[in-house]
């Protein structure tokens, strides 16, 4: 039913590199399978959400699955868990924490606050294996949000502690995803003087090279369920949201043109129309996605209209522009689930331009 395009990534690494990563945070596994294309060995990933057990498994083959709290899991039993050892030079820790209460999105902060501070914790076991590597990835406002963020006093930990380290927001677009993603990262090695981030690619992708029907998505309709692994499900829509929709321009419209249908505006946005641009608009065929978030399969949570069909964007959709490749499957009890697994991941190409990068550097070519 579905066409193959081409693959989002190049073949894996042909040479098997000897290091080895331990995924923080894992989630539904973007990092680990990004740093797996670049040919790391990935020992396991560690997250509390025992609801990513399934997709990250079914994915990350080699790889274990460990349902821990990082807050709660001792050094020890780390090391008794996964046969690890201190300061290997092979050994990289990666970690990408929960991210609400950093996000600029209009979250629960409140709710997220329990996650905020997870780096202190990572913190703990970096201090105790002193692996080779580290790797931070997190949205921009753990740089941003000084007063709060516990940032400044890990990059003084790693300095104390012998690593070189470069970090930045870095935009997930210069690295092969087809998003505007903007994103802090931060590499650390105790093996190197210096260190750089990885260089950016010079092809810009935009989400004409990713869906459509010449990609493989043939058209569908709002509410369409794919009973398939691969997910082509596109969210209902209201009556209300359907008349928006239609009434919205392809390929980048906004609500402005409907705002002055009594019928159709809503009532928060009334002779608001410069607040939160995006919502109920399209994406555009010639332009980076916007960050694909874990609500991208609502219409009313962003710009995740398709560009011309009306609909958001299915799951599928979705996990393609956040460069997981088709015949990766999610497994989740509803759509919000696996929404969520695929918004809240690291993209897989951007993970695997990282592993390349350490390969490089352990190698001494950088």
């Amino acid at each position: 039913m579905y066409r193959k395009r081409r693959t989002i990534f190049r073949k894996r690494n042909q040479k098997r590199s000897s290091l080895k990563a331990v995924d923080f945070f894992c989630g539904a596994g973007g990092m680990s399978y990004g740093l797996a294309r670049s040919g790391i060995k990935v020992v396991a990933g560690i997250d509390c959400d025992e609801s990513c057990r399934a997709t990250y498994e079914r994915n990350n083959q080699g790889a274990r699955f460990l349902h821990e709290d990082v807050g709660v899991l001792s050094t020890k039993d780390l090391e008794r868990k996964l046969r690890i050892s201190r300061h290997d030079d092979r050994l990289i820790f990666a970690a990408c924490s929960p991210c609400q209460f950093w996000s600029r999105e209009n979250t629960d902060k409140k709710k997220s606050r329990s996650s905020a501070f997870l780096l202190h914790e990572f913190e703990r076991f970096v201090n105790w294996y002193r692996p080779g590597f580290v790797v931070v990835e997190n949205v921009p406002g753990l740089l941003s949000k000084k007063r709060l963020s516990l940032l400044p006093r890990f990059k003084k930990f790693l300095r104390k502690r012998q690593y070189a380290f470069a970090h930045a927001i870095v935009n997930s677009n210069h690295y092969g995803v087809p998003q505007n993603r903007r994103r802090y990262l931060l590499i650390a090695t105790r093996l190197a003087k210096a260190v750089q981030l990885p260089a950016t690619t010079k092809k810009r992708f935009v989400v004409r090279d990713f869906l459509g029907t010449k990609n493989g998505f043939p058209a569908i309709e709002a509410g369409h369920e794919d009973s398939t692994q691969f997910l082509h499900t596109a969210a209902s829509l209201s009556g209300d949201n359907l008349k928006r929709i239609l009434c919205t321009p392809v390929d980048g419209g906004t609500r402005q043109s409907w705002k002055d249908d009594p019928q159709l505006q809503i009532p928060a946005y009334k002779d608001k129309d410069e607040n939160f641009r995006d919502v109920y608009a399209r994406m555009f065929w010639d332009r980076a996605a916007p960050t694909i978030t874990t609500r991208f399969n609502s219409i009313s949570n962003g710009r995740f209209g398709h560009p011309e069909e009306n609909r958001a964007i299915s799951l599928r959709e979705g996990a393609t522009l956040q460069t997981f490749p088709k015949r990766y499957v999610f497994i989740g009890t509803n759509q919000g689930a696996i929404a969520r697994q695929i918004g809240n991941a690291v993209p897989p190409r951007l993970a695997c331009r990282i592993g390349l990068h350490l390969i490089k550097i352990f190698d001494g070519k950088i």
